[in-house]
């Protein structure tokens, strides 16, 4: 059996992190790796390392670009992409509405990029109990659809974050309510990336029926509500599980992990789509791992499979 090396990049960390989750994936990683009989390499420096694998924690967005850390996540990347080697990028936990503090320590994890679009997501050979394992640590399970509910739910993503590609998201929410009002008169409420700090600042309601939520868990908000809208991001992905059809207004839908599920026309608000779920959510299984699958090298071991 080859040997490969991985590099970590703890280096492409932000400066100012204080979460400590983010260097223990690469603790992890590291420790996963040599378990398994590999070379791990930790890259606390600005350099960048040919291997076989680049472990990058998050990636590359528009905004800030030039800042370091982002440059080397580029660097790194791009690197890779000439030598024809992989990177493995490590992005957020699409279950977090079950597990808000995630305690269960799940990740989504895909090689070369973070779109379903651009990056490799494990799925190409689906094994049905990793969604049955991930289920029963997160006691979640897809519910029926609802036939009945009350108010539209649109769920804004972070202001200036990569999946929105520079759009302004409070242009977004206005002309998307515009979009919804041409279609249905229900009570739409609106939440708040709760990452974005700032959006409390510039975000204000100047729409009839339409009120800004002040609740803390997602959850409570999908709670009675007939559909969800957003651009191309993780909440879908709740509401398909709570039994609430999704809406996307990304004009490259398939940007979104919900896309094959998901509804892409809001003429259709009160007449949505309703696929079936079940290929879907064992194929997003597939790409989340925990810290203690990382640590024991169990993750890697199904990584290298795809190198």
């Amino acid at each position: 059996m080859a040997n490969f090396t991985a590099v970590a990049y703890y280096a492409g960390i932000p400066p100012n992190n204080k979460n400590p989750e983010k260097p223990l994936i690469l603790d992890n990683f590291c420790q996963g790796v040599i378990t398994s009989g590999d070379t791990a390499i930790a890259n606390r420096n600005m350099q960048t390392i040919p291997c076989d694998v680049a472990l990058i924690q998050g990636f590359v967005h528009e905004h800030g670009k030039d800042a370091p850390h982002l440059q080397l996540r580029k660097n790194a990347i791009d690197l890779q992409k000439i030598n024809g080697k992989r990177s493995l990028i490590v992005d957020s936990n699409l279950f977090l509405y079950a597990d808000p503090n995630n305690t269960k320590t799940y990740l989504r994890y895909s090689f070369d990029g973070v779109f379903p679009t651009t990056g490799f997501y494990f799925d190409k050979d689906v094994d049905p109990t990793r969604w049955e394992k991930l289920s029963a640590n997160l006691g979640i399970a897809l519910k029926p659809y609802r036939t009945e509910g009350n108010h539209i739910l649109i769920c804004l993503q972070r202001n200036g974050g990569w999946s929105m590609r520079g759009l302004d998201v409070i242009c977004w929410l206005n002309n998307t309510i515009n979009e919804i009002r041409k279609y249905s008169n229900r009570p739409i409420v609106v939440r708040a990336h709760p990452g974005d700090k700032k959006i409390k600042q510039v975000l204000k309601v100047h729409h009839t029926n339409v009120t800004l939520s002040i609740r803390e868990r997602l959850v409570d908000d999908l709670r009675y509500a007939w559909a969800t809208v957003v651009y191309n991001s993780s909440p879908s992905v709740a509401s398909l599980i709570e039994g609430i059809p999704a809406f996307l207004t990304d004009p490259n839908p398939e940007c979104s992990q919900s896309y094959s599920i998901a509804n892409t026309d809001i003429s259709q608000i009160e007449n949505p789509l309703i696929p079936d779920r079940q290929q879907w959510i064992e194929k997003l299984a597939m790409c989340h791992w925990t810290f203690d699958e990382l640590k024991s090298g169990e993750a890697w071991q199904f990584f290298r499979r795809y190198i």
